[in-house]
This record gives structure tokens, sequence and C-alpha cells, in this order.
């Protein structure tokens, strides 16, 4: 059976200071498998030329990115209320990060959770949040990312870490507590590059779902490649994020995958499953007026897909 994921609320529509919580212990209750929290840093006030929206000339970031509380500490609250449910983030933006305190602090989460963190992570895109917070400029950021990497998987292995390059030096040290489990490291990203990052060092691949056909297509590319670089390509999973605006039924010949009523949405996600995806998860948040709505839509889309024997 395809494992089921909902995102946590993240928008201030709702009641940061106490939704969180109770939505996490809700899609526990509801029986999904994961919860998940995005990184947004900031909104820029000049959105003009390259500070667009994914650095679109002129594109309006959503005015629902403007208040986004920060990921690790979403899934921080929401690991402290359930025993079950995977905590994954998509994605951290491990560029904007100091490496050893970005590994550190999700070996942390995972050890206190008991092994439930999914690292989701990838390059990002803003000018703006590079410019705020990142120790390397924006064009190294595919570098950046590797980095990272490279930090996380010394410092997630066994003491005593040891880790040189030109920008850190970490002598022999304890550097602890240690994940609970191996970290499932995801990874995002479209490009050529990003593709073959994924062939060579990802656990998977964490992309926005299109038509499952497009979806699959892309998932066996990384995983030939994986092939290629020497590794089992079973051994790349799928996470795939579902997009959805609301789940209202579409009574139109043509409906875009993931558009729809409940039982719609999950003939979609049994597409997925068919190509190969493992692991969905639907942003119901933003589908959602407040959390009882939330709760609502959330168990409805949980019910469906399982009723669909996916």
């Amino acid at each position: 059976m395809i494992k089921l994921g909902v995102s946590l609320p993240q928008f201030d529509r709702y009641d940061l200071t106490t939704d969180i919580a109770s939505a996490a212990r809700g899609f526990e209750d509801i029986g999904y498998d994961s919860v998940w929290a995005f990184e947004r840093l900031l909104v820029p006030g000049d959105q003009s030329g390259p500070h667009g929206l994914y650095g679109a000339p002129g594109l309006p970031w959503p005015a629902a990115y403007r208040n986004i509380p920060e990921a690790l500490t979403v899934l921080t609250v929401a690991g402290a209320v359930t025993s079950r449910v995977e905590l994954g983030t998509n994605v951290l933006i491990a560029p904007l990060h100091l490496p050893t305190r970005l590994a550190k602090t999700i070996a942390s989460l995972d050890h206190i959770s008991g092994g439930r963190v999914i690292a989701g992570v990838g390059t990002g895109w803003s000018i703006d949040e590079y410019s705020a917070a990142a120790p390397r400029p924006i064009e190294e950021r595919g570098d950046a990312l590797e980095e990272f990497l490279d930090v996380a998987q010394a410092i997630w292995g066994p003491d005593p870490v040891e880790f040189h390059n030109e920008r850190y030096d970490i002598a022999p040290a304890n550097l602890g507590p240690k994940p609970a489990r191996k970290i499932p490291v995801v990874l995002a990203g479209t490009t050529g590059k990003a593709l073959d990052r994924i062939s060579r060092r990802g656990d998977g691949w964490i992309p926005v779902a299109g038509p499952a056909a497009e979806t699959g297509a892309g998932l066996a590319r990384i995983r030939e490649r994986a092939a290629e670089y020497g590794r089992d390509p079973q051994s790349v999973g799928c996470v795939a994020q579902l997009i959805v605006s609301s789940f209202e039924r579409v009574t139109t010949a043509e409906r875009a995958p993931y558009t729809g009523d409940f039982e719609q949405i999950a003939e979609d996600v049994a597409a997925l499953a068919e190509v190969g995806v493992e692991h969905v998860y639907v942003t119901a948040p933003g589908a959602s007026r407040n959390l009882e709505h939330l709760l609502e839509n959330a168990a409805g889309f949980h019910a469906a897909v399982r009723a669909a024997g996916v």
C-alpha cells in the first residue's frame, strides 16, 4: 500500500499556537503515515526582476508566504504530540544554513522523535533569501547542497566525527546525539544536475507530481542513472507532492491531475502507484478554510485512497 502524508498548517489563516499540534494529532489518528513542513524564510518587498517568485521577473509571491513558521520548529511540535507519523521536510533549503548546525538539528529531531525524520532538501531559488542568510552565494547553490550532504554524512555517522574542506574543519570529536535510524534523504529538483545528484546520492526524489506518466518517466530516468553509478536502482524511492487547491468535484470531460473530489484525486494516486511512486503527500491546508475543515478534508482524502485499494 502506498504511504500517505499530509502537510501541516503553516499559513496564518490557522492559529499556529494550537492548530499545528491539533492537526498533527488528528492526522495520526486518521491513519496518515507522514506529516510535512516546508521552508520559506521571507517575502521580499521588491518583487521586480529577479526578485519575483521562482526568480521569474515580476511574478508576485503568494500572500500566504508572508508568515511561514520555521519548518523544523513545526515538525518538533508535531513530533512532540505524535508517536508514529514520519516527520518530513519539503524542502529545507540546505544552502541557507550552516551545514554543521543544520545536520546536528536534523539528527537531534530524529533521535528525540525515535527515528521519524525524512530529510527533504533542495537548493532553493530566491536571491533575497540567499542574500539574507546563505553562507555561499546563490551561484554556488548546487555545490553548497553537496557540501551539506557531505557534512551530514560525517555527522550522522559514528563518533569520532572528522571533516575537512576549504570552509569547515571538524577535528575528531563526539558530535551527538546520533539519528535513531539512517535518515532518508530525499532530494528535490528537475534539472539535469539535480537529477544527477539524486541518482548519485539520494535515497529518493521528491517532485511536485505532474501527470503520472511524466512522474514515472522522471523516476525511471533517475533509477537508470543510479544503476550507472553502481547503485541498486530500487534503493531510490519517490515521495510525490500533490498540490491541491480544493476538493470539489470536476465535471468537465478533461480533468487536470490532482483536481476534483476525494475519489477523483484517489484515481490519480492510484496512477502514481502504478508507475512506482511509493509515498505521496497532499497539500490539504491550502485547500481548507480552518482546522475543522482541514481535518474533514484529510479524513475524506485518506478514506477515498484506501477505499480505492491503493
